[in-house]
């Protein structure tokens, strides 16, 4: 990762550390760059954003940078990431860039760019782009005149997403009689998410979807399910839908009000794509965090879970080496590549209602054939973490751990990219040698730091 440039863009907290000043730069300099791209065409650039209030700040200073360039802005408005992904290919934009922080608070925001292709820049692009803002983008081509960009609105967006993510719903029935509470977090799936599910003939509950500028997140959306699996219940729901800020993402409930993370979509969405013959090759692509059960349910089947690093790049990255059509992480960021390019919450939700309907029974049916393994995720406190990790005691607890854990265990150690601490997770069939495990781990690392 760059000095900017993480694995989602870049964030911060918003008029603190991810500036006007900053959005500005990075529109210049985005623009600047892709006009070196496209040799010499006047680069279309598509921006959108979630609800928060700090996102009107950074969208006015990003277009004045794009505009200073001799680029035009596309306006899309309030809307959903990955909307911005399809829409960038809609409208042949030469890039795509949403002002969002996801399921982040309010206070942070960031600003992540797509190619023309709705994937994120090319790494060499990103760089270029990073480069130009921290040498200073004032030497940067400064347009007079009618050569000076100019931003249009797009009213037609959101319509156009609708219709892309009812195509994708593939079954022959619709959702008439199908009755679901959706939570849109405050987010940005507040109109474009119930209005979808109405589309498709569902009958729609909303919860928190009037955004305030300041609610986003607030103890609602994906991360936050309490609420949603009483309304479920309470309204005597076929499931819930539980949306973050951007709706990149979701978590499903069932019936009985039981949240199911990304393992149980991905669970049956591949049971469903293998058994109707559209799941070529056998695979999916999982995170290291995934858990165990999820691969000793699809093993049953024949269907092979490819692993790869935590991160919904390094998901993408894997399913494009190894042809995998499906792929995600627990978090409820899953991708289907036969329809996007990144991971979608709208798009995930009514491909579990396709498989409910297509399936005819009950959700909590459909998880059953896959048994969760105990799962312990510990923080510990480490600053010299690549120096401590490699220390010869520390390497013979992880080794020790691994082999008493088995073959149907799991142990990942994880460095953090952003604090001083290492995130340690064991899976297996008995907790109480996760416990074990983990705190002999601990005491090798605390022996290691004296």
């Amino acid at each position: 990762m760059g000095i900017l440039f993480g694995t989602d863009g870049v964030r911060g907290i918003a008029n603190v550390e991810l500036t006007p000043e900053m959005a500005f730069d990075l529109g210049r300099a985005g623009s600047y760059a892709l006009a070196k791209q496209e040799a010499g065409a006047r680069p279309r650039i598509l921006v959108g954003k979630d609800t928060r209030i700090s996102g009107d700040m950074l969208e006015a200073a990003l277009q004045a940078g794009i505009c200073s360039t001799g680029a035009d802005v596309l306006k899309v408005g309030m809307i959903p990431t990955p909307a911005i992904a399809y829409l960038t290919r809609y409208y042949q934009a030469s890039c795509g860039v949403v002002i969002s922080a996801s399921h982040n608070p309010v206070a942070d925001n960031g600003i992540k760019f797509f190619g023309p292709s709705g994937y994120k820049l090319p790494d060499e692009v990103e760089a270029d782009i990073e480069q130009l803002v921290l040498n200073g983008t004032r030497e940067l081509t400064r347009p007079r005149g009618t050569d000076v960009g100019r931003a249009y609105e797009v009213k037609e967006a959101e319509n156009n997403y609708l219709r892309y993510l009812m195509d994708c719903y593939s079954f022959n029935e619709d959702l008439y009689g199908l009755r679901v509470v959706m939570d849109c977090a405050n987010g940005a799936a507040y109109n474009v998410g119930p209005e979808l599910w109405r589309r498709l003939g569902a009958r729609v509950i909303a919860i928190n979807d009037k955004p305030n500028g300041v609610n986003i997140n607030e103890r609602c959306g994906s991360t936050h399910t309490d609420t949603l699996r009483k309304e479920v219940i309470e309204h005597q729901a076929d499931l819930g839908v539980a949306y973050d800020g951007d709706a990149d993402r979701c978590i499903i409930v069932d019936e009985r009000g039981n949240e199911l993370d990304g393992d149980y979509i991905m669970l049956i969405c591949a049971l469903d794509a293998y058994r109707q013959g559209k799941l070529d090759p056998p695979s999916i692509v999982a995170t290291v965090m995934s858990n165990i059960g999820l691969e000793i349910a699809l093993r049953r089947e024949n269907i092979k879970i490819e692993s790869c690093k935590v991160g919904d790049r390094y998901v993408l990255e894997k399913m494009q080496e190894t042809g995998s059509l499906l792929g995600g992480e627990q978090s409820g960021h899953i991708i289907f590549s036969r329809y996007a390019t990144t991971g979608d919450g709208l798009l995930t939700s009514i491909k579990v209602a396709e498989v409910l309907r297509r399936n005819r029974i009950n959700l909590s049916e459909l998880v059953r054939e896959m048994e969760k393994l105990p799962q312990l995720l510990v923080n510990v406190s480490l600053e010299n973490k690549d120096e401590i990790l490699g220390h010869e005691l520390v390497v013979a607890a992880l080794k020790e751990a691994e082999q008493r854990l088995g073959e149907w265990g799991k142990l990942v150690v994880r460095p953090s990219g952003t604090e001083p601490l290492v995130r340690i997770m064991a899976q297996g069939s008995d907790r109480y040698l996760l416990e074990e495990v983990i705190d002999s781990i601990k005491k090798a690392i605390a022996t290691a730091q004296n």
